[in-house]
């Protein structure tokens, strides 16, 4: 019995390093695919850099620390664009309890995402998800309010071809050209646009038994 308990914790040691592997290094997308999956052509990027929302990051993008940390990069790099003093993945993240270990396993879904924000700031956050096409256009237009901040839980594999779960924020939309911008904070990917119809359909997907969506931090 004593022996099959240990070689039972070792074998779940091992499981458990794998999928944290798996976590810091998820499944890659090539740079070929994000070129011809998303837009990232200097002069549409520049001039999203210039809504009202993006102009509050001032053209800077703090990267998630590993493959598992998008979602508290995402608040972080918010935060700062607010005004709020927790603008690190580790202040963050300090007294939630999550990922204590340097790695949020399984990454964290947008509700415990909209717990961790919730515990840094006095803002209101929500969760919006089984939003239709149209709710979502509605949404994306008031994503230059400069009091609105959304990030964004969608699946790569629907953009990309390739990938997870993410999250990120939200830095505006252009309207003429119905795209949205968004901040990735994956050093990999960087800031891109994209199709607002493609993001709502990436977003539009499941995360466990419950669809993904936006997390709306609001003054």
């Amino acid at each position: 019995m004593k022996r099959g308990w240990i070689f039972g914790l070792l074998a779940g040691v091992g499981l458990s390093a794998a999928a944290a592997l798996y976590l810091i290094s998820p499944s890659r997308v090539s740079p070929d695919a994000i070129h011809a999956s998303v837009t990232q052509a200097p002069d549409l990027i520049n001039r999203a850099w210039m809504l009202p929302v993006a102009a509050a990051f001032k053209s800077n993008v703090t990267w998630q620390s590993n493959g598992s940390r998008c979602g508290p990069a995402s608040v972080a790099n918010v935060f700062r664009s607010i005004g709020e003093e927790e603008t690190t993945e580790a202040e963050v993240l300090d007294g939630t309890g999550k990922c204590w270990t340097g790695i949020c396993v399984m990454g964290l879904t947008l509700d415990e995402l909209a717990e961790v924000a919730k515990a840094q700031t006095t803002r209101d956050v929500s969760v919006l998800r089984d939003l239709t096409s149209e709710a979502f256009h509605e949404h994306m237009r008031r994503a230059n309010d400069p009091g609105r901040r959304y990030i964004i839980n969608f699946s790569r594999e629907r953009i990309f071809g390739a990938g997870v779960g993410h999250h990120s924020p939200i830095g505006g939309y252009l309207e003429t050209e119905d795209m949205v911008f968004v901040l990735d904070v994956n050093e990999d990917f960087k800031p891109w646009l994209i199709e607002r119809e493609r993001l709502f359909s990436a977003m539009d997907t499941m995360d466990g038994d419950k669809k993904r969506g936006l997390l709306l931090i609001d003054e």
